[in-house]
């Protein structure tokens, strides 16, 4: 069978992903912060992790990492410093400045994905988040070997 007369999955996830990064954008933006500086603020809290390990969890290439390090740095949120076990890497420190705003950004993302999900019946919100949860941890959690493959964006946390 075609894709005439069936759901275009891929789609429907990208439109839906496009809106709630948008919405998420002019929210954070109130704050002085992005979605990906977000991602990698909350990600870093007390995690004493490296800038390539934040990104690997986040799902950001090195170059996207320093440019976001670069300007949370420059907006007094993170600190790079010295790795305690490993003389050669730096861990990223979120600042208390930092801590602030991602108290407030988590605010902010949580208010936006609640109101996405509460459009939402309660039984439907759950089989959504769910099998998301589930195709992402399976199915899809690896992508296939592709000689073009698609840009790779940043992970979102995902409220449940």
């Amino acid at each position: 069978m075609g894709t005439k007369g069936c759901t275009d999955l891929m789609m429907l996830l990208h439109r839906t992903s496009h809106a709630l990064e948008t919405e998420l954008t002019a929210r954070l933006a109130e704050i002085g912060l992005t979605p990906r500086a977000r991602c990698v603020l909350s990600t870093a809290l007390d995690a004493e992790l490296t800038q390539t390990e934040i990104a690997d969890r986040v799902g950001i290439d090195k170059t996207t990492m320093v440019v976001t390090m670069d300007s949370l740095e420059s907006a007094g949120h993170a600190e790079r410093k010295p790795s305690p076990t490993d003389r050669r890497a730096r861990v990223v420190v979120v600042t208390e400045s930092g801590r602030a705003t991602v108290a407030k950004a988590d605010a902010l993302y949580e208010e936006v994905v609640a109101g996405v999900l509460g459009s939402l019946p309660d039984d439907e919100r759950k089989g959504l988040v769910g099998g998301l949860t589930r195709l992402v941890e399976g199915r899809l959690g690896t992508p296939v070997p592709c000689e073009k493959p698609p840009r790779k964006r940043a992970v979102r946390h995902v409220v449940g």
